[in-house]
């Protein structure tokens, strides 16, 4: 039998804590009180540093359950791979544990989508999906994904792939078990109050669920936001799949940690129902 291809970890020790004890002792003293969790289509989380951005994500996270099955939608920053890659098959390491890819899932988006093609380099480096992966395995062990990376910003394209995972999600017979993750940071190194103003408007076009909007707001104020081609496609996959509202569950800046204010990033964590 042929050995499962093996994703070892790129960013551990740089984007987040080397061992599994590090990990888990800085994602809890980001988490407040925890209240009941909610039942969610979709959520977006951001992916830096967990020092700038883990606050964000853990407490997005949260307040949700995490279903069995999580495809992972992601910019692509190193620009290796297809333009539009997936990864069918094999498990990914992090100091926390093994995460298998739903391979029956993964190969059935892969079947019924005309724009996705399997590529497990693009994955190598990539750190847009690793980051969430040990905040997922904090709140919950077992689990399985479906990675994918995005490296064109083709809005007819975008559109018909989530329309294509939407429609295998619901062909699988239990589309409940299945939580959509895009994973994005906001605006990048600007000053403190344009990013935020930037951010806001990009925010509520997320919130209204509104992918025509959000791409739009990134045209007319060059909003530097490197993932919202994987949110415009949970934005598309969410309404097909019954989404009637999404919640902004935190938002702050790399300034709001490091208190230089001139050149920031944004972050936002966004729920949706």
């Amino acid at each position: 039998m042929e050995s499962p291809k093996i994703r070892k970890p790129a960013v551990a020790g740089t984007f987040y804590p080397l061992s599994a004890k590090a990990i888990e002792s800085q994602i809890k003293s980001f988490i407040k009180a925890q209240a009941g969790k909610k039942e969610a289509i979709a959520c977006m989380l951001p992916h830096a540093g967990y020092m700038y951005s883990g606050r964000v994500a853990a407490e997005t996270l949260c307040g949700i359950k995490i279903k069995k099955n999580i495809i992972l939608l992601g910019p692509n920053h190193t620009g290796y791979g297809a333009p539009f890659s997936i990864m069918s098959e094999g498990i990914w390491q992090t100091p926390l544990g093994e995460i298998k890819i739903n391979s029956e899932l993964a190969k059935t988006l892969l079947k019924n989508s005309q724009y996705l093609k399997d590529d497990a380099l693009a994955h190598t480096y990539e750190h847009s999906l690793e980051v969430e992966l040990p905040i997922l395995q904090y709140f919950k062990t077992d689990f399985e994904i479906v990675p994918i990376i995005f490296m064109s910003d083709d809005i007819g394209s975008l559109k018909k792939i989530g329309e294509e995972i939407a429609k295998a999600i619901k062909d699988t017979g239990s589309p409940d078990s299945v939580l959509i993750i895009a994973s994005s940071d906001m605006t990048h190194y600007e000053p403190q109050a344009q990013a935020e103003e930037k951010d806001k408007q990009a925010i509520e076009a997320i919130l209204s669920l509104d992918e025509d909007k959000l791409i739009a707001k990134i045209g007319q104020l060059s909003i530097s936001m490197c993932g919202y081609a994987p949110v415009t496609v949970m934005i598309k996959i969410a309404k097909i799949l019954g989404a009637k509202s999404a919640e902004l569950i935190k938002y702050q800046t790399s300034g709001d940690v490091t208190g230089d204010k001139d050149s920031v990033v944004g972050y936002a964590g966004i729920t949706v129902y």
